[in-house]
């Protein structure tokens, strides 16, 4: 096989008439600006709100804003092509893309292991809850998260980009993914990236194990307390975080570890669709559901926000 000197990708079109680019551009863009409504409020209202400074609401900023970086990776790059008629982006665009996308990505799910073990410590240790997880323990908690994503990412999209390329320069994706990349690679080289991938099969089932194992000691915590208003709250705190884990891990697990023999280019949209844009748009709405304490700061920054807006137009009326 020859290998190639590429200098661009062709993404794969997401329609073939005008119109039903424009009806994907004008899709994509509600989702787009759903998810940063719903993370922006989140962000804003932890940040401002005094009584939302602790460590759980800290995770979940962390969250949000991974929620925003990997949302922002893939959606405005498919608008802008469906919505300019293209296909194109360039070779350091599509490393870009897939570094970006593999660190948020690699990093949300390290702070959703961390926020289990918050979780963990609040209802089995609540007497050491302020040792454990001080301001200064889950600053760098949140630090380590986002730096192994980094690592990880930076690993699997060096080794990746590394490998000689001799299948052309289509990708039948609507962004640049690790995956489609190995798909374009030559045939003797796919083996080096079998060893990043078990890399990442290992840090993935080591914190899905570590998820269950706090898990089981959490259920066994609530399911022991005398109060069932206790049992209540206990689980209102815990259910957000376990839908959106289950939300994460289903998408996650079904794009990168399903059979070959049932992928197809369809599919493969659809499930990359599933992960990369549905979580991040899904889970500050599951998180405001249940949790009253920041369902309030949200309500209390919107009021403000409109109250302003109300001001500044009675002042542009004067």
């Amino acid at each position: 096989m020859i290998c190639l000197s590429i200098t661009e990708f062709l993404l794969l079109p997401l329609a073939d008439t005008r119109e039903l680019q424009l009806q994907h551009f004008t899709l994509f863009l509600g989702i787009y600006l759903a998810a940063l409504l719903g993370n922006g409020l989140i962000l804003t209202a932890v940040a401002c709100d005094h009584r939302l400074h602790t460590p759980m609401y800290f995770f979940l900023l962390n969250l949000a804003l991974l929620d925003l970086g990997c949302i922002s990776t893939t959606l405005p790059k498919a608008m802008a092509n469906s919505l300019w008629d293209t296909r194109v982006i360039s070779y350091a665009g599509c490393v870009a893309q897939v570094f970006l996308f593999l660190f948020f990505l690699s990093a949300e799910y390290f702070v959703l292991t961390i926020m289990a073990y918050d979780l963990y410590v609040a209802i089995c240790k609540p007497l050491h809850y302020g040792s454990l997880l001080g301001s200064r323990a889950c600053a760098q908690m949140a630090a380590a998260a986002w730096g192994s994503g980094v690592l990880y990412a930076l690993l699997h999209t060096a080794n990746s980009f590394s490998l000689p390329l001799c299948g052309g320069n289509t990708l039948d994706q609507f962004f640049c993914e690790v995956p489609q990349i190995l798909k374009l690679s030559c045939t003797d080289s796919y083996l080096r990236e079998v060893w990043v991938g078990m890399v990442g099969v290992c840090l993935a089932f080591g914190c899905f194990g570590f998820i269950v194992l706090s898990y089981v000691r959490i259920f066994r915590a609530v399911l022991g307390m005398p109060s069932e208003q206790g049992q209540h709250k206990a689980f209102s705190t815990c259910l957000p975080h376990l839908f959106v884990v289950f939300l994460f891990l289903s998408t996650g697990f079904f794009a990168y570890l399903k059979p070959p023999s049932i992928s197809s280019p369809s599919l493969d949209l659809v499930v990359a669709v599933l992960c990369s844009v549905v979580p991040p748009t899904v889970n500050p709405l599951i998180y405001s559901m249940r949790n009253n304490e920041l369902r309030s700061a949200i309500r209390k920054l919107i009021t403000w926000i409109f109250f302003k807006i109300h001001n500044f137009f009675l002042f542009l009326h004067k």
